[in-house]
Order: C-alpha cells, then sequence, then structure tokens
C-alpha cells in the first residue's frame, strides 16, 4: 500500500500493475493457504485508492477463492469500487531446481483454464502470471488476438531470474509484437515460515524487444512510465506477423 499511496495525483498514472504475490506470498512448501474472496478488506482499502487516485490496479495475484476452488489469481480494481477476478494461473509451478527443495504449486492451486483480455481505457491487455512465462503458446493466443500489452506479474527465483527472466521476456515482446510490462517480486522475504530470494528487475519492454524500464533486483521500487501505442503498429508493419501466421489458434 505505501507504495501506490506515495503516487501522486500529478504523476496521473492510470494503470498500475503489482506483482504476483502482492498480499501474501508462501514461504514454506505445504503450508495451508486459507485464501482471499473478493470482499476481504485489503482488496476494498485498494479500491479506495483506485477511487482517490482514478487508478485502475492490476494486482498481480493472489490466493483466491474462486468457483469453490484456490486459483492463484489476479484482481482488477477500477475506480468506482469494482473488485473482480480477471484471471487465473493456467501454468502451475511445479518444479525442482538441482539442490533445491521441489516446489509444487499445484498442491495449493487449482490450474486456470482460460487465456483473459481486460480492457485498460483504449488498451486491450492480455494477462499472464510468473511461470506462463516460460508457455510461448499463451502469448501466441494473445498475438492473434492483437493485443496491445501483455502483463507479467512475476515472483521469480534468484537462480531462475538470473538464467531465464531477460531473455524470456524480452522473446515474448518480439514475438507478440507489444508491450510487455512484467512487475516483479525483488529481494529476500523473511518470515517465521522461512526465507525466500526473489530475483526482481521488473522489467517494461516495448514491441521491438528492447528494455524501456528496469526496476532493482532488491528493494521495492516504484516505475511511471507513458507508453505510446503508435510504437505497436509501426513493428506490425515492418514486420507483419499477424498477416503471415500459418498456424490457428489452440488452446493454450
Amino acid at each position: 500500500m505505501n507504495l501506490l499511496e506515495s503516487v501522486s495525483r500529478e504523476d496521473k498514472p492510470a494503470f498500475v500493475c503489482l506483482p504476483e504475490n502482492a498480499l501474501y506470498m508462501r514461504l514454506k512448501e505445504g503450508e495451508r493457504i486459507a485464501g482471499l474472496d473478493l470482499h476481504d478488506e485489503c482488496f476494498r482499502d485498494l479500491a479506495k485508492v483506485a477511487d482517490a487516485k482514478n487508478l485502475i490496479i492490476h494486482v498481480g495475484s493472489v490466493p483466491l477463492v474462486w468457483q469453490g476452488k484456490l486459483a492463484n489469481s489476479s484482481v482488477m480494481i477500477r475506480p468506482g469500487g469494482s473488485i473482480q477476478a480477471s484471471y487465473q494461473k493456467i501454468h502451475l509451478f511445479d518444479i525442482a531446481l538441482e539442490g533445491q527443495k521441489p516446489m509444487r504449486e499445484s498442491d495449493v492451486f487449482a490450474h486456470g483454464s482460460e487465456p483473459a483480455v481486460v480492457g485498460v481505457n483504449d488498451w486491450n491487455v492480455g494477462q499472464t502470471i510468473c511461470y506462463d512465462l516460460r508457455f510461448s503458446e499463451l502469448f501466441s493466443r494473445y498475438a492473434q488476438d492483437g493485443v496491445d500489452l501483455i502483463v507479467v506479474p512475476a515472483a521469480f527465483l534468484q537462480k531462475t531470474g538470473e538464467a531465464h527472466w531477460h531473455v524470456l521476456l524480452r522473446a515474448r515482446a518480439i514475438e507478440s509484437q507489444c508491450y510487455i510490462v512484467a512487475a516483479a517480486q525483488a529481494g529476500a522475504h523473511v518470515s517465521p515460515a522461512g526465507t525466500r530470494h526473489t530475483y526482481g528487475h521488473s522489467l517494461v519492454i516495448d514491441p521491438w524487444g528492447q528494455i524501456v524500464a528496469e526496476a532493482s533486483g532488491d528493494k521495492p521500487e516504484c516505475m511511471i512510465l507513458t507508453l505510446d501505442k503508435s510504437g505497436i503498429a509501426k513493428v506490425r508493419q515492418q514486420i507483419p506477423m499477424r498477416n503471415h501466421r500459418r498456424l490457428s489458434k489452440t488452446n493454450a
């Protein structure tokens, strides 16, 4: 909340993107998660900020009770009090890195099943969450839908972030020919249950694959940028991938 409350009306941002695990992060594998619902006080507090500052807030992900199950879900909060679950993470993080304990997101969360595009003023925004980044077919669906921007809220681990974060995000921007906004958890997360180090380096990448802005790897930051849709049209005109695409839509 402190970062959001520090945004002044003079800055006049229209869309705020928060990372994965924006309101809760499980640090101990197997730890039970009670789950939030859309009537929770934390969402009402964010709705007050959205209303006061005329913001649309994309809460990157929270553990949300959704259709009777627990989902790693994004939540969109709009001025006027609208609070909606907007996307459920499709690809769950079940991995076993060498030298580290296995991590199994599917022990807690149910898989989402569908891509989801939301409107932010006159921008069409495709949604993903963290591990989804590794699955190009999801981004291909959004590219075929002609989205202007794809959000990638994340909590990448230090090891995988160092190896893959920048290259994957730049590749997704290039192949999707749209902006990528990737808000990421950063630094050490400490609780009685344990400590987890996340890679950080929140990125904004343009449709040509160039990094427009990059945040720190070890501390909270708030980046404010103005993005121009004309850059999307310019890239798509030069390399008209949509006209050249030969594979039809498939389920991600």
